[in-house]
């Protein structure tokens, strides 16, 4: 009997750790447009400190070992096939949709490595950085800027009435005080004309009219969603307002027996993160598993139930702040649980390889 085919669309958490996971049960394309798989969470470590990033950005070749792999983007679907942009169609039994959200980044890992490189330059040369944006990439950019570098000045513009609005008060009030401590200027409800700075006066204008001198700049705003593609396909209407997939408990298109969606695509109620993701990831490879096992026939799926708010947010190497279901904390306990090795190590295991990387 011929091998079930499997086609995970997306090369992030969610579709790095369903191929490694699935690989050796099915005949399984991974459809990626970069050669390699990038922890999100650690790629702030990587500005401050370029040798981190090696751990940071693995060759999908180094986890998925056995199927084939695509580099290319997907640009449309059918009941029984997925086209991508450079020409292929490529046949499906179950298909997997885990395109996150759109960042444009470079195709090959030692790009990406220069990436990181000439980004810690920009920081190291400059006296000030502004950031735009205060979630929690921008938040954890400029914690690690001021623990890294605590003779630079650091600007926080934030739109919003305060940090880090996708968990509660006691976290963001805790998070600003901290940030003040360490010298960070942190101005909310405002936005920032980036193009208002030249190369010889870099002088920038908020919405209040205040100027900053900064000598470099990082855009931290949110990621659009990578569904856009799916707008013309026959996924059209399993979208909802704001581009997400809509799911059933199984983690499958609602309606649909043999298409799943998984990560921060879908329209799971919860806070979009890598750990949610790898759980969506370990769920649909069972899933696959069964209805593989099964001939296809329906048999005890396993579901899935939206993960209480839990997030910690690093800031620097030892401290972060933690929101957990009855309780926010902020300092090295949580920095404990995550800021030191940013969970890499383990994330690294999980993809089965060493947790440390030697330096290339």
């Amino acid at each position: 009997m011929a091998e079930k085919k499997v086609v995970i669309v997306g090369g992030g958490v969610a579709g790095a750790i369903l191929a490694k996971n699935i690989q050796n049960q099915a005949n399984v394309t991974l459809i990626d447009p970069k050669e390699y798989f990038e922890i999100p969470w650690a790629s702030l470590r990587g500005l401050v400190e370029p040798s981190f990033a090696e751990r940071i950005v693995i060759n999908h070749r180094e986890y998925f070992k056995k199927g084939d792999l695509v580099v290319s983007t997907a640009v449309n679907i059918t009941e029984t096939e997925v086209f991508t942009a450079d020409g292929q169609q490529i046949a499906y039994d179950y298909l997997v949709i885990a395109t996150g959200h759109i960042e444009p980044i470079p195709k090959t890992r030692s790009e990406r490595l220069d990436q990181y490189k000439e980004e810690n330059a920009k920081i190291k040369s400059a006296s000030s950085v502004l950031i735009v944006g205060g979630g929690p990439t921008g938040v954890e950019l400029a914690a690690e800027i001021a623990v890294d570098f605590p003779d630079k000045k650091v600007t926080i513009v934030h739109k919003g009435t305060r940090l880090l609005e996708y968990i509660g008060q006691k976290a963001s009030s805790k998070t600003l005080k901290w940030l003040t401590s360490k010298k960070v200027d942190v101005k909310l409800e405002q936005s920032v004309d980036l193009t208002s700075s030249t190369e010889d006066h870099r002088t920038y204008e908020t919405s209040n009219g205040e100027t900053i001198e900064a000598d470099a700049h990082f855009l931290c705003i949110g990621k659009p969603l990578g569904s856009a593609w799916l707008r013309e396909t026959l996924l059209k209407d399993d979208l909802d307002v704001v581009g997400r997939i809509k799911v059933d408990e199984n983690l499958r298109v609602k309606g649909r027996s043999n298409i799943f969606a998984i990560g921060d695509i879908t329209d799971v109620q919860e806070i979009k993160q890598g750990a949610y993701a790898s759980g969506h990831a370990q769920l649909v490879a069972k899933n696959l598993r069964l209805l593989i096992e099964g001939g296809g026939k329906e048999r005890k799926l396993g579901t899935y139930k939206a993960q209480p708010p839990i997030s910690i947010v690093s800031l620097g190497r030892k401290q972060a702040v933690a929101q957990f279901p009855f309780m926010t904390v902020l300092g090295r306990f949580p920095g404990m649980i995550k800021s030191g090795d940013l969970f890499v190590g383990k994330t690294r295991k999980d993809l089965g390889l060493e947790p440390h990387v030697k330096k290339s």
